[in-house]
């Protein structure tokens, strides 16, 4: 009998996350993928990673990855695991243990307090340098996407974590298996805080790059795009359609997800006309972040790509 071997996942709950996507976006993968043309793979939104751990787990002849993210818990969460994962995973479990012998109400006191610690060590935080502090914030991100309200990640004006406390009866807050996995494969990843055009130096002709940005909200009771203090707005999908043409223009395999207008308004042409000269797919997607549950559903989101199939 075949043992299954473990695969790594998304350690966090992300929306937007491509989890359910992944068969659609590599049936539109570049063919030099599998022939080993390509050997480096970069996600500058890297958010919950989805594609980028099925890449780093399917497509061997990949041998240099690099991520990045402008939320810096977010980065701070993957430098963690990358660097300790296995104090990492015992501050997880200790957390885990507490909470569930906790009623109901105690645990919500205990979510704000937590939250409320969350929000405290942000400032005192420092990328350049390891601390445990890195450990007490990732653990605690983690235990908040575990607890919080449909998992989301979302901060106020001040970059403050604001999502609400979650009714969920035992959330598995400790996975140590799945960490153990995940730090496996950060251990030959490059992982940066900055904006998608730090990726910039690790791009050339052999790289695959998923552009997976904030998406341009239909309209404005769907926007959501509050993963860090600044939104990302036209002026900045724009700024990323300037980048996605410099990559091209260094021959590097590029692909990018976004919103389709067109679900609202047949007459929009924003990315139609922002990436006029590259191919443009409309594929099925679930929206599964709005609050109304009657309002989720099947929506077309488009795919840019630099090259043929």
């Amino acid at each position: 009998m075949k043992i299954k071997q473990a695969i790594a996942k998304p350690f966090l709950k992300w929306a937007g996350g491509k989890g359910k996507l992944i068969e659609q976006l590599v049936n539109c993968f570049p063919l030099e993928i599998t022939t080993g043309q390509l050997t480096k793979y970069a996600e500058p939104f890297i958010g919950g990673g989805a594609l980028y751990f099925h890449v780093a787990q399917n497509y061997p002849q990949i041998e240099k990855f690099f991520i990045s993210d402008c939320n810096q818990q977010l980065v701070l969460a993957y430098q963690t695991i990358q660097q300790n994962v296995d104090d990492l995973i015992d501050f997880l479990r200790r957390l885990q243990q507490k909470y569930y012998c906790f009623n109901q109400d105690e645990r919500k006191d205990f979510f704000y307090q937590q939250r409320l610690k969350f929000n405290q060590n942000v400032t005192g935080i420092n990328l350049e340098k390891f601390s445990k502090l890195w450990i007490e914030q990732t653990g605690l991100l983690i235990f908040l996407n575990r607890t919080c309200f449909n998992g989301l990640f979302r901060v106020n004006s001040k970059g403050e974590f604001n999502v609400p406390f979650g009714d969920y009866k035992n959330p598995k807050i400790c996975d140590a298996e799945n960490l153990k996995l995940v730090a496996n494969l950060l251990a030959r990843t490059e992982i940066r805080f900055g904006d998608f055009t730090s990726s910039n130096n690790f791009i050339d002709a052999s790289t695959f790059v998923y552009f997976d940005p904030p998406y341009r909200p239909l309209n404005k009771t769907s926007s959501f795009n509050s993963y860090g203090k600044a939104n990302f707005n036209d002026n900045e999908q724009l700024r990323l359609a300037e980048y996605y043409q410099s990559l091209n223009n260094k021959n590097a395999k590029l692909m990018l997800s976004n919103s389709d207008p067109k679900n609202i308004n047949s007459d929009d042409n924003f990315f139609d006309d922002l990436y006029r000269g590259f191919q443009i797919a409309r594929i099925d997607a679930l929206r599964m972040i709005n609050s109304q549950a009657d309002k989720r559903g099947a929506i077309k989101e488009i795919l840019v790509v630099n090259y043929h199939r």
